[in-house]
This record gives C-alpha cells, sequence and structure tokens, in this order.
C-alpha cells in the first residue's frame, strides 16, 4: 500500500534541504525484507528519472538542467553500510564518530563522490527509531537505508524493515521511554501476529530538486513553508 499528502515538520531545520511542510510519498508492503526494500526503492528512482528523460527534456533544457548525470541514473545503486560510510567520510575530512546519525554536510560529502545514487544501509540502532527490525546478525544495528541523490543533494529516500513481532517492539519502545497508551493501536496491529514487513517515504520537493539541479527546496513548492514563513 502507499499514501502520499502533506507532512508537517516540528523541528526548527533551517537547511537548503528542509520544509516546514512538504509532501511525501510513503509505501509499506508484507512478505518484504530489507534488501528486496532497497530493490523496490532502485527501481522506482530509476523509473522516474528515465520517464522525466523521456517525457521533459524541454523542461530540463529551459531550466539549464545538464542531463547527463540523471542519464547514469541505472541499476544497480551504490551500497555502503553506515560503518563503511564512515571510515569514508572520515577520509573526507569529517569527524563524525561510528555512532553518529549522518548530517547535512556528511550527507553532500558522500554524494558528492558517487556518479549515481548510493544507499547507506545498517545504521546503529540506537540513533535510528524503535520500530526499525535489528539485523540478526548485529543486534546493535538496524536494517534500514537512506538513499543519497548525487551531485551534493543528499537524502532522497528513508526506510527501513519493521520489527514485526510484538514483543521485541514492546520492548523496543520501553528503551525508548516512550507513552505505551500513545501507541496502544501500533502494537495491536501485531499483538495477534505479523509478516515480515518493510516499507519507505521520499519527499517530493527533494526529489524534484535533485532531478531539477535547483540549489534549494523552497524552488521546488509554489508557496514554501519555512520555520519563519507560514503564509500564504
Amino acid at each position: 500500500m502507499f499514501d502520499f499528502g502533506p507532512v508537517f515538520r516540528a523541528e526548527k531545520s533551517k537547511t537548503r534541504r528542509h520544509l516546514t511542510e512538504f509532501w511525501m510519498m510513503d509505501a509499506e508492503a508484507a512478505f518484504v525484507e530489507h534488501s528486496e526494500n532497497l530493490h523496490i526503492q532502485e527501481g522506482l528512482i530509476t523509473a522516474i528519472v528515465l520517464e522525466v528523460l523521456k517525457e521533459n527534456r524541454a523542461e530540463l533544457e529551459m531550466l539549464e538542467r545538464d542531463p547527463g548525470p540523471l542519464e547514469k541514473v541505472t541499476p544497480p545503486f551504490h551500497r555502503l553500510t553506515h560503518a563503511d560510510a564512515v571510515r569514508k567520510l572520515q577520509e573526507l575530512g569529517s569527524n563524525m564518530s561510528s555512532d553518529d546519525d549522518l548530517g547535512g554536510d556528511d550527507e553532500t560529502r558522500l554524494s558528492n563522490a558517487f556518479d549515481k545514487p548510493v544507499f547507506i544501509e545498517k545504521y546503529p540502532a540506537k540513533v535510528k527509531a524503535f520500530y526499525m527490525k535489528r539485523d540478526s546478525a548485529n543486534l546493535d544495528l538496524a536494517l534500514c537505508a537512506d538513499l543519497l541523490a548525487p551531485e551534493g543533494f543528499g537524502e532522497i529516500i528513508g526506510g527501513s524493515q519493521r520489527e514485526d513481532d510484538y514483543a521485541t517492539l514492546l520492548a523496543r519502545l520501553r528503551e525508548h521511554n516512550l507513552p505505551e497508551q500513545a501507541f496502544a493501536w501500533y502494537l495491536d496491529l501485531r499483538r495477534y501476529g505479523s509478516v515480515p514487513h518493510s516499507g519507505f517515504g521520499y519527499g517530493l520537493e527533494r526529489l524534484v530538486g535533485w532531478i531539477c539541479g535547483v540549489p534549494h527546496v523552497r524552488e521546488t513548492i509554489p508557496f514554501p513553508r519555512l520555520i519563519n514563513r507560514l503564509a500564504p
């Protein structure tokens, strides 16, 4: 299943990649595990880029967007574990540690180092959401991935395999000190059994920004809502 609609960000993010209100497509699929989840994302982004190159050459030319980098967007995409990404970033001058999430500058450095999208997978579970399933080979890692667009555009998709075991999910909620009552409906979805399932979401404006080659995400939406601008 999938949905598409407006999303509101409650944090004070003031970067070229953030809006207070943006549009997101979320997808969730049963009987899909981590590796297949990445494969689906790879196919989706490839299909979108190919369709734009086929149908919107004139618009890309009007925007002075060089189509060359987009023509390199073919599967398979590059893949790095979070640990490998940290090592590469340290070589590139970042001071991030093995337990850090990627920041905007880190995403820019990494995505400038590749000629097509790159998955950063298996982050430390401690820096990710409670509902992400752990890697059976290393329970300190989450079966998740961010997809970074090349040319310095950074993250365009975030996704993961979800925890499908009720008892484990309840334990994760308690580890994160989250109110159980507020998540009762979520727990109930798994109370009587579940199946392996995974999902992801992409921000429309970030995707459009990368494909069109525009420098700021506010240029991809008619009325950008920022932390200091809510109207019109």
